[in-house]
Formats: structure tokens, sequence, C-alpha cells
């Protein structure tokens, strides 16, 4: 394999599939100061697309590890003026985003988890400019992964430049490239078979979605006529805000979600990455964190904001999934919540419509955390009282 053709094609599945850039528009980067040497692939592709201006921003968790340990908290919190000014200046002319994320596993080692609170703070607060942007002005945005060193070797059981070259390898698969085919089309018909999978749970019109697995999840999670899983286009430019995905979405009644559920992967806030925890539920809203380690930083999150302990997305993904078939845990919510049936807490994915606000939750916070198991099994109850299996085993069941 031809790594350095392979990175080049994957800069351009990210311009032109995932993001779409358009002739003349700014293309607002976020990246990992450790991914570097890719970001100027992906900026060179972005061009060739016709972006008018590159403008990278590179996110220094290393760095700013180092501030939280000297600096007050609030300081570290504090996002200046300008950096909203900056950001909010370039997607007021139209610009569209892209996050391109690099994962030290260990970075925050021996880190408390009062300041990996709020390094969190900071990179989110930073990250909801482009977020709101995104659900107000329309403009594409996009969240991909770039392989790092530190992170090969923490999830392979190699060391140095072989980990990194088997790292990209295996990106490239879980992102549908490889050397001969045409990305455009092979994620066009993939979108296609996610959006007919999607269609086909919206025919059945559900009401509520009850998830059972073996690790003690019982959790009944309301949902709208409104809560789609199968999205309609817009009308605006077509974008993928996902690369990888496999998963079908929706945001579920903010008030409708009881019972418990148990994380089925690790989670990583603020670079601190945190296992073995579930939440309860009662009237939609988190009433109890349950975690031996991690617990601060997870009632630090629910308490972010008087709605940050409700749900604001339910996702469909099999269990068997080319993700999770690949055998390892990624510690990046982006690829992992692609391996199985994920929550979110916080800030749900559309508006809720005209006359029923407040239906679908509001927040500063959208955190994804995965739920499926291979024998979790969902139950759906449709408008007319019938159940429906909707997953057996992990997997579809139809």
């Amino acid at each position: 394999m031809d790594l350095e053709k392979m990175k080049r094609k994957y800069a351009y599945t990210l311009a032109r599939v995932g993001l779409n850039v358009q002739k003349g528009q700014t293309v607002l980067v976020e990246a990992a100061v450790e991914g570097w040497p890719f970001t100027s692939i992906f900026a060179e592709e972005c061009y060739k697309l016709g972006a008018g201006n590159v403008v990278v921003h590179y996110l220094d968790m290393p760095n700013m590890k180092v501030a939280a340990q000297y600096r007050p908290d609030e300081d570290v919190r504090h996002v200046e003026e300008w950096e909203y000014a900056m950001h909010q200046g370039y997607l007021d002319e139209g610009a569209c985003y892209v996050r391109l994320e690099g994962v030290n596993p260990k970075l925050m080692e021996g880190v408390s988890e009062k300041n990996s609170n709020a390094i969190f703070s900071h990179v989110d607060t930073v990250r909801n400019i482009m977020r709101k942007a995104s659900r107000e002005k329309h403009c594409q945005w996009l969240i991909a992964m770039v392989p790092t060193l530190d992170w090969a070797e923490y999830i392979l059981d190699k060391t140095g430049r072989a980990a990194e070259e088997e790292l990209w390898e295996t990106l490239f698969k879980l992102c549908y490239i490889d050397e001969d085919n045409d990305v455009v089309k092979t994620w066009e018909e993939k979108q296609q078979r996610n959006a007919a999978r999607g269609r086909a749970v919206d025919d059945l019109k559900l009401t509520k979605l009850h998830y059972t697995a073996s690790n003690g999840t019982d959790l009944t999670v309301g949902l709208t006529p409104w809560s789609k899983f199968g999205h309609e286009e817009s009308g605006g430019i077509p974008f993928c805000p996902n690369i990888p995905t496999e998963e079908i979405c929706t945001t579920p009644n903010k008030f409708e979600t009881n019972g418990v559920v148990y994380a089925s992967r690790p989670l990583v806030l603020g670079g601190k990455t945190i296992e073995n925890f579930g939440f309860r539920f009662e009237g939609g809203k988190v009433v109890e964190v349950l975690a031996d380690e991690g617990k601060e930083m997870l009632e630090a999150l629910v308490a972010t904001d008087e709605n940050a302990g409700y749900l604001g997305e339910a996702a469909l993904v099999e269990y068997h999934s080319p993700i999770s078939m690949s055998g390892l845990v990624y510690y990046t919510t982006l690829i992992d919540e692609n391996a199985s049936c994920h929550l979110a807490l916080g800030r749900g994915l559309n508006s809720a419509p005209e006359g029923h606000e407040g239906i679908f939750n509001e927040s500063t916070i959208h955190i994804d955390f995965m739920i499926g198991t291979p024998d979790m099994r969902i139950v759906g109850t449709t408008e007319a009282g019938e159940e429906v299996e909707i997953f057996r085993d992990g997997d579809f069941a139809f």
C-alpha cells in the first residue's frame, strides 16, 4: 500500500464527501497539534476543490494540560472574546467547519478530575460556537480522525512507525477507502442504505424504545412524532458530518427516559478516560451517576447546565458493525460510538417544531456514550400499542 497516496485519498474523502467544500468557501479547521503533517494535506485537497481560504487552529492539549495544573480553574475555563469573534466572523461569512482529532489516551494520566473538567469546559465552549452555526446557518461540518503515534501504540500491540502505519490502514478500511474505489460513489451508496434503514424504522411509528442487556441496562426512551431516524434532505448543501459512521439517530422526547443504562465502552472527557459507568434516569433526567472512578467528572458533566442531564440523541448501530468487528477499542467517541448503539446527554439533534417547544432538549453540551452489547435487545412500541422487536442480540432484527 502506498501510504502517502492513501492519506491524500482520505483527505479528499473528508473534503469532498464529508464537508463537500464549495468554490470560494472558507474552511475553518480545528486540528490536533500532533496531526499537523496530515492537516497540510487536507488543506491542499480543500484548495483543489476551490476553497477560498483554509484557516487552521491547532488544539494543543499537552500545553492545556500544563496550564490546567498551574492556572486557576476559572481561567482555564474562560474563553476570550477574541476567540468568539474570530470563529464567529468566519462562520458569518459562510465558512464550513471541520475537527481533525488526534488521540493520546494516556495524556491526562495523573491529572485531577477537576483540572480535566476545566480543560473540557474550555474546549467544548469554543466548539459550541461552530455547533450553533451548524444548526442556525445550516453550514457543513465534519468530525474525523487523524492517527498519531501515541494513539496507535496505546491501542495496538506494536510500537513506533509500524503501529502508526497499521492504524492508518485500519482507519482507511473503517472509512470504506481502498486504493481503487470511487469514494464519492461508495459513500453515496452507503448513505442511501442508511437512509433506507432509517425510513424503515420511522414507518413503524414508534413511541418508545425499551433497551435491555445482561450488564444491567433496563432503559425506556420516549420518542415523539418528530423523532425521525431517516433524515430528509433539507435543501442545503449535502454533507456527511461523521467519517467513519454506521449510525442512524434521532432526538428523543426530553422528559420520557426512565430506568438504568450502563456504558459498554470507555468515554473520554477532557482527555481523561472514564470506564465502567452508568446513569439512572427518572422523568427524562439523570438522577444518579453510577461509577467508581470518574464519578466526579460525570456528576459535573450532568450539572453543566439545567438540561445537561437529559438525553439529546438516541442512535442505533449494529454491534456487529465493521468498527466493532475490528476488535479494537479506539478511545475516541467518533469511532467507538459507531461500534454500538449509543445515547447522548445534552443538546438534541433537532430543534422542536413550532408549538412544541421544549419537547427536544437544549443544552450547552452534547456528549455521546456507548451502550450497545452483543446481547442487547431493543423493543419498540408503536402508536397502536404493539410491540416490535427492533434489535436482537445486538443487531437489527429486520
